[in-house]
This record gives structure tokens, C-alpha cells and sequence, in this order.
């Protein structure tokens, strides 16, 4: 019977030895370990760069509103403002933006170069900042009797595959803002009639 038990020792012994040196299922491991990792690291490189073009547009919409915006001579109406909405829109192109939120603020800067909200406007019709308050604008714009047009564009980005499970929901959604400052083409005030 020890004779037995020690081929039976033997051969178990041949095996694990012969598994050991057994070189042929190591690439398949190999790319089972490392898959997933790579894998992430495309997702995460695709999220960020859907994430750098949509940031590209919003910062480009803020831009093209303001510079409409000033090439205005006298005055500009709700209508006109309201115009914007599909300036932006057609800016996110092939990205929706359907959910833009834009903000237009007239800001005139008196002989002292204090900046004084002369109207606001928003997509919802409503007003965002308060008409004869003073408003922060960059020192570099504080120059005496000018006019000048801030606009704000900030749009809601939802995560597409970033870490499904893995982060809350709420994590998943930002939001993107840029805001632009414009003088005045014409060197003096923009009204706005109705706003």
C-alpha cells in the first residue's frame, strides 16, 4: 500500500509541476486582467472629450450672444433677446441644448466707472439682476462712460457611460457655464424697450 501511495504521490506531484510550467492560457489571463481597466479608460476618454466640445459650445454660444448683442446700435427688444434661445441652440448642434439657460445683462458704467445694471433679461422672461444695482464686472472692463453686455449660457451635461452603478445618479449630471463681456459697438448705451 506505501508503494501506492507514493506513485499516487508521484503522479499528483508530476501534475502540479506540469501545471506550473503549462505557459498556454497566460495571454488569455493577461487581457482578462488588464481588459477591464482599458476599457474604462476609453470610456473615460470618450466622456471627456463629448465634455471639452460641449464646454467649446457653451463658451463659443456665450460669445455669439454678446457680440449680436452689441452690434445692436440704439435699443433691442424681448423678441430680439429672445432670438438668442435658437442662436444657442443651433451652437449645440448635433449636441441638443434644448435646456439652455441664458442670461443678458446691460450693464452701464458711469463717469466714475461704477457699473450699474441698466436691464437684465432671461430665457424665462424673467429679470436675474435687479435694474440701478450695482453689479462685479473684471477691473479690465471698468472704463469710465462705457456700455457693456454680459452674457451667460450655462447648459446641464448628463454623464453618458461614465461608471454606470458605480456613482450616484446625481453625480452624474453637471453643469457647464461661461459668461462673456462685450463693450458696446457703438460706444454708446443699448436700451432695452421692453424688457
Amino acid at each position: 500500500m506505501t508503494d501506492e501511495r507514493m506513485q499516487h504521490g508521484r503522479g499528483l506531484l508530476m501534475q502540479i509541476r506540469r501545471l506550473w510550467s503549462d505557459r498556454s492560457g497566460v495571454g488569455a489571463v493577461e487581457f482578462a486582467l488588464i481588459a477591464p481597466l482599458l476599457l474604462m479608460i476609453y470610456i473615460t476618454v470618450f466622456e471627456l472629450t463629448i465634455g471639452l466640445s460641449i464646454s467649446k459650445r457653451v463658451t463659443r454660444a456665450a460669445g455669439t450672444i454678446a457680440d449680436l448683442v452689441t452690434q445692436q446700435q440704439e435699443s433691442v427688444s424681448d423678441s430680439f433677446l429672445s432670438s438668442m434661445e435658437h442662436v444657442a441652440q443651433s451652437i449645440f448642434v448635433p449636441y441638443g441644448g434644448s435646456t439652455t439657460l441664458i442670461k443678458i445683462t446691460g450693464i452701464a458704467l458711469d463717469a466714475a466707472a461704477n457699473p450699474k445694471v441698466a436691464w437684465s433679461w432671461d430665457e424665462s422672461g424673467g429679470k436675474p439682476h435687479t435694474t440701478g444695482n450695482t453689479i462685479t464686472i473684471p477691473d479690465k472692463m471698468k472704463v469710465a462712460n462705457t456700455f457693456i453686455v454680459h452674457a451667460e449660457v450655462s447648459v446641464p451635461h448628463r454623464l453618458l457611460m461614465f461608471m454606470p452603478g458605480l456613482i450616484p445618479s446625481e453625480m452624474r449630471s453637471i453643469t457647464i457655464s461661461r459668461d462673456y463681456y462685450y463693450r458696446s459697438r457703438s460706444g454708446k448705451d443699448i436700451a432695452c424697450t421692453d424688457c
